[in-house]
């Protein structure tokens, strides 16, 4: 099962990847093209059947705490590392003359 790929679809494939390629270049995309997708359809031979899918290759947990409510919102200790503090709140210098 050879797949072909035609001139015209390296060259359309040459705009959307925005390059310019010799007439050798092509020729040896198109070949490594033509590769793949023959790749391709050796491993679509597979049989897969009852194979879970996958959507990552580890196993991926959930790292996240859980969201606990509380009555402390952390606002006196984030104010004691500001350089300086005016009523209950950051003090900055002026940045608009």
């Amino acid at each position: 099962m050879a797949n072909k790929i035609s001139d015209e679809t390296i060259e359309y494939v040459g705009i959307l990847a925005k390059l310019e390629l010799s007439g050798e270049e092509k020729e040896k995309a198109k070949t490594d093209m033509e590769k793949m997708l023959d790749y391709i359809d050796t491993l679509n031979e597979l049989d897969t059947e009852g194979v879970t899918p996958m959507s990552h290759v580890f196993p991926v947990n959930n790292v996240f705490r859980e969201d606990v409510a509380s009555q402390k919102d952390g606002r006196w200790d984030t104010l004691a590392n500001a350089p300086k503090s005016k009523d209950n709140s950051f003090k900055v210098p002026k940045t608009i003359g």
